[in-house]
């Protein structure tokens, strides 16, 4: 593996290709292609926090409404937490592999 680690927000994470990806896991720039999120069985793109939420329920996640500004799931048969921003044009790939690091063989990030 190559590439750089960054520290940020009590997070450490590997910047693979540190001029294509910025701080905040957006892309920037031409050259960076855009993640996806596949739900595996289906192969399914989430495109929208409706359908994400949908799949996530079905694995047993329960929805928190605590914090107005994030959309946050539990397992409760785990510690696992998930946070989102409320706005879907915000989620970005650090979220993504958050989801898929806490879902093993049913999620995975893709280039679109």
């Amino acid at each position: 593996m190559s590439g750089v680690w960054v520290f940020k927000n009590g997070v450490l994470r590997l910047v693979e290709n540190p001029g294509a990806d910025s701080l905040d896991g957006s892309r920037q720039g031409s050259q960076g292609k855009r993640k996806v999120l596949v739900h595996t069985a289906s192969n399914e793109v989430i495109m929208s926090y409706a359908a994400l939420e949908q799949k996530l329920s079905s694995l047993g996640w329960e929805r928190y409404y605590d914090d107005p500004d994030l959309l946050q799931f539990h397992k409760r048969s785990t510690v696992h937490l998930i946070s989102l921003p409320k706005d879907f044009n915000k989620f970005k790939s650090v979220h993504m592999y958050d989801i898929v690091v806490k879902n093993r063989d049913v999620f995975e990030v893709r280039d679109m």
